[in-house]
């Protein structure tokens, strides 16, 4: 779908039809009204101070014209006449509608992503609250900044693409750096408010704010390096991560990723009130008389849509019971393709003896420059950032010894929803104890640690140490276990 871009039209006359026709004028003087990319299409805003009305135009919208000037769309509650001032602006009003309704082409993007998941998804990141939540981590804001910063050969007088941009944070680090020209292609509302930021600065002969999906735009130029923050819990929710790498479609040849690289770290893992807490959920499904009606036969269902939740917070290090194994993605050279299907064998030699609850998981990522490579950590030993850490439980725990082999695999689908269909399998080797369990990424369970009440103070957080504990090749030690 072409990106339609922000116009203004003054001085229209809006009308409310009824069922026969008859028509009301909704405002006593001619108002201005604005169209907006939205990702289903088109957004129509009237902003008049008396009655604030907007509607979406797609493939789906009932309109017609009526004279020279005139438009009408037949809306889900009602029924407006737009009257435009010129034939000029009518039709070029209505060759925008055309544009939307006559679209016929399909991205890569809408045909892996149900409809309502990708309204729901970019209408969250819409918010200016939530662009906040995600500045306000330090760890993650700091950590983009010095990664561009550090690395001036890499971005001064280059091109640059951010992909998602959202406030367009990253896109003014990258012009802080010396950027020649940053494209800033943010496919939610908050795009206007980006474009507001990069005016109210003094940047806009720097950086273009551009409204669309990186599937759906077309650039006027190759790029040199493209920055993003894709990542999303264990890494990989949101399926973000393949649309950062469909971008290289505008990637010059030898150009730059960053981040370059991202490691997922799996652990097994031992939490006894962790499994009960959510096992004991379901005794609310055991009653047989909740005011005169039978619950119980839907206890195990109720089960299973429990441990079908994994569960995001924070943790202490020392209830991984083994080394953790990582696995890479190069998005140098990896293709969106290798995501659909991640299958990841998993050999753990037990350091301590007790029950195994579940599988732990962070992420780090790195964006690896000419000058310097940094790393940006989620890991349990380093201060919290806002993707926090991901457990999975098993449907049945297991006991494991010191030193007996634990293996198994972790198998993440990718679906429509945005996100992965994940199984988790661990078995003691030698024995036949095996456990698995299948669970959904997109519906997680937040507990209560994962709400700190003011943002994390990292002020004295340093970059160096966090580097040196990935630069070491012999792993970081904590205690009885073994990071790397």
């Amino acid at each position: 779908m072409a990106a339609i871009s922000e116009t203004l039209f003054k001085g229209v006359r809006v009308k409310r039809l009824d069922d026969e026709g008859n028509s009301v004028p909704v405002y006593k003087v001619p108002v201005e009204v604005q169209l907006e990319y939205d990702p289903k299409g088109m957004l129509v805003k009237i902003s008049e101070e008396s009655e604030q009305k907007e509607f979406i135009v797609c493939k789906g919208s009932e309109f017609a014209r009526v004279g020279r000037k005139g438009i009408i769309f037949k809306l889900s509650t009602e029924t407006l006449l737009l009257t435009f001032v010129s034939d000029e602006d009518s039709n070029q009003f209505s060759d925008s509608v055309m544009k939307i309704k006559e679209d016929k082409s399909n991205s890569v993007f809408s045909e892996r992503t149900e409809e309502s998941s990708a309204s729901q998804y970019f209408q969250f990141y819409g918010y200016l609250s939530q662009q906040q939540n995600m500045m306000q981590d330090f760890i993650r804001t700091s950590t983009y900044q010095k990664a561009i910063l550090d690395n001036p050969i890499d971005f001064s007088g280059k091109v640059i693409l951010d992909v998602g941009a959202g406030s367009g944070i990253l896109s003014f680090f990258a012009q802080q750096s010396g950027a020649k020209r940053v494209y800033a292609v943010e496919a939610s509302s908050i795009a206007v408010h980006a474009a507001k930021l990069v005016a109210a600065n003094k940047v806009d002969d720097v950086i273009k704010v551009l409204s669309g999906k990186i599937e759906e735009i077309q650039l006027p130029e190759q790029v040199d390096v493209i920055i993003s923050e894709p990542m999303g819990y264990m890494l990989l929710n949101e399926r973000m991560l393949e649309t950062f790498l469909h971008a290289k479609k505008f990637l010059k040849p030898g150009g730059k990723m960053f981040p370059s690289r991202g490691d997922l770290h799996v652990a097994p893992f031992t939490d006894e009130a962790l499994y009960m807490e959510q096992f004991n959920k379901v005794n609310f499904w055991y009653q047989e008389y909740f005011h005169g009606v039978n619950l119980s036969s839907l206890r195990n269902s109720a089960m299973t849509e429990y441990f079908r939740q994994p569960i995001v917070d924070t943790f202490d290090i020392n209830i991984c019971t083994a080394k953790t194994q990582r696995h890479i993605i190069d998005f140098q050279t990896a293709h969106e393709t290798d995501l659909h299907r991640i299958e990841i064998p998993l050999e753990f030699h037990m350091l301590q003896s007790g029950t195994v609850h579940g599988l732990a998981f962070w992420f780090d990522v790195a964006f690896i420059g000419s000058n310097a490579t940094v790393w940006l950590s989620t890991a349990p030993t380093q201060p919290l950032t806002h993707w926090y850490q991901v457990r999975c439980l098993l449907s049945q725990p297991i006991f494991a010894k010191q030193g007996q082999l634990l293996t198994g695999r972790v198998l993440m689908v990718a679906n429509a929803k945005q996100s992965y269909d994940l199984t988790i399998e661990c078995k003691i080797e030698g024995t036949n104890t095996v456990s698995t369990n299948t669970l959904d990424l997109k519906n997680p369970y937040f507990s209560g640690a994962t709400e700190p009440s003011q943002p994390i103070d990292c002020t004295n957080y340093d970059f160096q140490q966090a580097e040196g504990v990935y630069q070491n090749e012999n792993g970081y030690q904590n205690e009885n276990f073994q990071y790397q």
